[in-house]
Order: structure tokens, then C-alpha cells, then sequence
């Protein structure tokens, strides 16, 4: 039985999140989508490693019939770079203020290439049973860093549910990404912290983007305040690489 329900031709929408953020971060684009008749699934990433993710999502994929079209913030970009595709109806990459990796980069790589991120400051490491190390943002820095373009009380709550990421994670090397194969659209913010603008825009330009949208002053999270954008870039890249 299918995840999901579609009228024909209508991809379901996959939202991946990244570090530090939840599945519900999404809930204004999601709000949006269903307005306009497209299902969605909002995967809860389990952010333990690019490779684990990645085979995560390529399993929540075998239960969903018809295209797929998917959307990755921040280190989603990762996994949906790393998901084996072959077999599957995925159509299209939409990257939101995320990484889009050639194999053997790391998203700890890409935020370092260019100066401008501030991430690393704002970090609380905690240590796991098994040695591991899981990273979360600090609550008094999550606003700032994370979420300047939210409003305070919206972060406050962001910053609460954040889920953390385990430091392996952001160190993992990528594989074979497929943005190679599949054509992409990507959206981000001119003042992201986590990754500085200029690797958002030499990542899109690297990987061909059908359209490239960079919204003035707009943090790390720029789809929260301005989920409209994001919806319209989605519609767009439905229109381009699904058919009737």
C-alpha cells in the first residue's frame, strides 16, 4: 500500500530536513502543498550518517507510488544527493539552503571552502554511549545562527525541538551524487551562517541549476518566513519533469 495518495501525473513532495531542525519545520510549505493537491511526506531524517540516512530514505521511497520529487534543507542535501535512485520515480532535487556534494565531499568540507560560517561557535557537543558524539545548538545561539529571519518566539521553539546530528555525520564523504543524472533547483539565503553564501552559489552553478533563487537577507531557515518562495520553486520544478 502507497504512503501516499495522488491524482495521476502528481509527484509526492519528499521534504528531508537537515541538522538541528525537525520534520515540523517544514508545516508552512507542507500547509501550502496540500492546498495545491500535491502529497507530502515530511521524512524524519535520522541524522546519523550520510550513507545510513540516505538508505533510510530510499526505503520510505519503495513505499510511495508515482513520481517523487525531493526536497533537502541543509544536510538533507546530503542524503538526497547519496539516494540510490535507480528504480525509483524520483524526478527532480530542490535544495533549500542545503549542500549539493560531488563525491568524496563532506558537508563539514563545504561549509569550510568559503570564510563566513559561524556555525562551529555555536556548538554543544554531547557524548553517546557508544563514544559517539552528537551536536546540537546552543539555545541562546540558535536565533542568531540559525533562524535570524524567524521571529524570536518561533526560534525559541526550533531551538527546543532541534534534533541534533552526530558529529561523524557532517564528516562523511558523499558518493556519487544525483544531481549528475537529475536536473535541480535551488533556493537559499544571502546571510545563511551554517553555509556561506558564496558555496550556495557555487554549488548550484556546479550542479546545472534549472533556477537558482537567493533571497536578500534570508538565514539558514529562509523557507520558514518565506515558504511561499520554496512552493513556487517546487511547482516549478513539478511542471518541468513530470508529465500529465
Amino acid at each position: 500500500m502507497s504512503i501516499t495518495t495522488a491524482r495521476p501525473g502528481t509527484p509526492t513532495v519528499v521534504l528531508v530536513h537537515g541538522a538541528f531542525a525537525e520534520s515540523a519545520s517544514w508545516a508552512g510549505v507542507i500547509a501550502a502543498l496540500v492546498d495545491d493537491g500535491y502529497p507530502a511526506v515530511a521524512l524524519a531524517n535520522p541524522l546519523r550518517g550520510v550513507r545510513h540516512d540516505a538508505d533510510y530514505l530510499r526505503a520510505v521511497l519503495t513505499g510511495i507510488d508515482g513520481p517523487v520529487l525531493l526536497v533537502g534543507h541543509s544536510y538533507g542535501g546530503m542524503v538526497i544527493s547519496n539516494v540510490p535512485v535507480a528504480g525509483t520515480d524520483v524526478t527532480a532535487l530542490v535544495y533549500v539552503g542545503a549542500f549539493a556534494p560531488l563525491a568524496g565531499e563532506s558537508a563539514a568540507d563545504l561549509a569550510g571552502r568559503f570564510p563566513g560560517s559561524t556555525l562551529g561557535d555555536t556548538l554543544a557537543p554531547v557524548t553517546l554511549p557508544d563514544g559517539a558524539t552528537d551536536l546540537y545548538i546552543r539555545q541562546d545561539r540558535y536565533h542568531q545562527q540559525f533562524a535570524a529571519d524567524s521571529t524570536a518566539a518561533q526560534a525559541a521553539v526550533m531551538a527546543v525541538t532541534q534534533r541534533p546530528i552526530t558529529e561523524a555525520a557532517l564528516g562523511e564523504p558523499s558518493g556519487e551524487p544525483a544531481w549528475q543524472s537529475l536536473p535541480s533547483w535551488f533556493l537559499f539565503g544571502s546571510e545563511d551562517l551554517n553555509i556561506p553564501v558564496a558555496a550556495h552559489r557555487f554549488m548550484a552553478e556546479r550542479a546545472g541549476s534549472r533556477r537558482t533563487v537567493e533571497v536578500p537577507g534570508g538565514s539558514h531557515t529562509v523557507a520558514i518566513p518565506e515558504a511561499g518562495m520554496l512552493v513556487d520553486l517546487i511547482r516549478e520544478a513539478a511542471g518541468a519533469t513530470t508529465t500529465p
